[in-house]
């Protein structure tokens, strides 16, 4: 008796490799640009591969000046123009080598330990947040809120070893990482875990007033404790934040501000008064609507917009970015993960607000605190009190565990949402003992509100030397129907 099996060829695994090359293949170009460093990323395209690619760039803080992107047929091409945060081209064979592993997947390159280590180096809060346990917080904002989750969490017990909150549009989210003050280890206990939902759910809900609106008051209050993912870096949390503040509706402008000017009239903080302007229209030749974005530029813009499109299911088959004069062109091809364009006005209406909310979130206005101090349990809940007490609301904060100091950075206005007097920030500072460092700096400058963007039939007028895709997509279209010739 014989027994056949079907004959399986061993290079048949690696048959899609040798056709169409590696998986993913990442090339860093120092040679190109005399100004800036070129990456050129080519590899089989999924959902939400670009998103992928911009957050391994933005963990190493690298500023992209100019990006091209195109996914069609099944395979996803990058051109990204970036230099790093001094404004140089990558020369750090480490960085190199930290690229190439978490874009690449490359499998066998040189200097991997020390690729390892410098990102070891970059993420040095991974292993020890990983450590503790994760808490997610949402909800309507109102003055003081974050000093009341300080003090709640201390009241609990909790010691407080990372923490990032944004305010936005009168929402707040809040990603905290937190330990027993007791053992310092992490909180696993169900039963406590449910405790402190609740006992912080109820400090949430407690901002709902009979004066708020029905849409303020339809704004979900949610907390939710989870196991940290080991590796998760400051991005990941970012990206968090933006998903927080997505699901919480920062979106919709609070009713208190439905009096102020309409969008024409207000700009982004640009010197020259020019405004942010986010559009879309739709290529009926190609199914895609096409979004524009004209803003003032800053770092980790395009990992905003970017993000935010994504978590909107939302699936980005090219785009152009670039840089100028201190302006950020951005054009995004998209189709919905059901393979639509944008069909209705609604849907447009709601991805521009949301597009607008991404850019605006990250941005502050105002004072920015930076402090530092040896670290002990209930000092976030003290600086904090100390911060309500002198009339002054959080509006973000960043609050890390070095070592032995805890390093915290707080962007503030006043409880009516105004600049803050210089008189009391002094006044803040002398009741702050045990604070080393106390800095205070003036963002207002550079990070003023972006509010104001417009839905419109046809994208923003665009500066001199800008490049758009969209008019080089519509000049090849127009081309090809004169040059068509019909048939009787």
């Amino acid at each position: 008796m014989m027994v056949c099996w079907p004959y399986f060829d061993p290079e048949f695994d690696n048959l899609p490799e040798r056709i169409y090359g590696p998986p993913c293949r990442v090339c860093i170009d120092n040679d190109s640009m005399e100004e800036c460093t070129v990456i050129k990323v080519d590899s089989v395209n999924k959902q939400g591969i670009l998103l992928e690619v911009v957050q391994v760039l933005t963990n190493i803080n690298l500023t992209i000046l100019k990006s091209y992107i195109s996914s069609d047929a099944g395979w996803f091409m990058d051109v990204f123009h970036v230099k790093d945060e001094h404004g140089d081209k990558i020369r750090d064979q480490n960085v190199i080598n930290y690229i190439l592993q978490a874009i690449g997947t490359v499998r066998e390159i040189e200097n991997t330990v020390k690729a390892m280590a410098y990102r070891n180096d970059v993420f040095n809060n991974s292993d020890q947040l990983s450590e503790h346990t994760a808490i997610e917080m949402k909800g309507t904002d109102r003055p003081g809120l974050f000093s009341e989750i300080s003090a709640a969490l201390a009241d609990l017990h909790c010691n407080i070893v990372e923490a990032h909150a944004w305010s936005h549009n009168a929402r707040l989210a809040c990603v905290a990482y937190i330990s027993d003050q007791s053992t310092d280890t992490p909180i696993d206990d169900p039963h406590r875990l449910a405790t402190i939902e609740g006992h912080l759910t109820t400090v949430l809900r407690a901002t709902t007033t009979p004066t708020q609106s029905e849409s303020e008051i339809a704004s979900p209050q949610e907390v939710k404790t989870a196991e940290f993912s080991e590796g998760t870096n400051m991005t990941d949390v970012e990206r968090r934040l933006h998903q927080l503040m997505l699901s919480a509706g920062d979106f919709h402008r609070p009713e208190f501000e439905a009096m102020t000017p309409p969008p024409s009239s207000r700009s982004d903080g640009d010197e020259e008064g020019r405004k942010m302007v986010v559009s879309i229209e739709n290529c009926h030749e190609k199914w895609y609507s096409i979004v524009s974005i004209e803003c003032k530029d800053r770092p980790r813009l395009m990992f905003d917009t970017v993000c935010t499109l994504t978590d909107m299911q939302y699936v980005i088959f090219h785009a152009s970015i670039s840089s100028r004069d201190g302006r950020s062109l951005q054009e995004y091809f998209i189709r919905h993960v059901d393979g639509y364009a944008l069909s209705s006005e609604s849907e447009k209406e709601k991805v521009i607000k949301c597009l607008e909310a991404a850019i605006e979130r990250r941005v502050c206005e105002g004072v920015r605190l930076e402090l530092s101090a040896e670290n002990r349990v209930g000092l976030l809940s003290d600086i904090t009190r100390v911060l309500r007490e002198n009339g002054l609301s959080v509006v973000r904060a960043d609050v890390k565990t070095q070592g032995e100091k805890a390093v915290n950075a707080f962007y503030l206005k006043d409880i009516l949402g105004n600049e803050v007097d210089t008189d009391v920030v002094e006044s803040v500072k002398k009741e702050m003992d045990d604070v080393i460092d106390f800095e205070v700096k003036n963002d207002g400058g550079g990070s003023s509100s972006q509010q104001g963007g417009c839905l419109s039939s046809s994208p923003p007028q665009r500066l001199p030397g800008f490049f758009s895709l969209g008019d080089v997509l519509k000049s090849q279209i127009q081309r090809f129907s004169h040059n068509f010739i019909p048939t009787n």
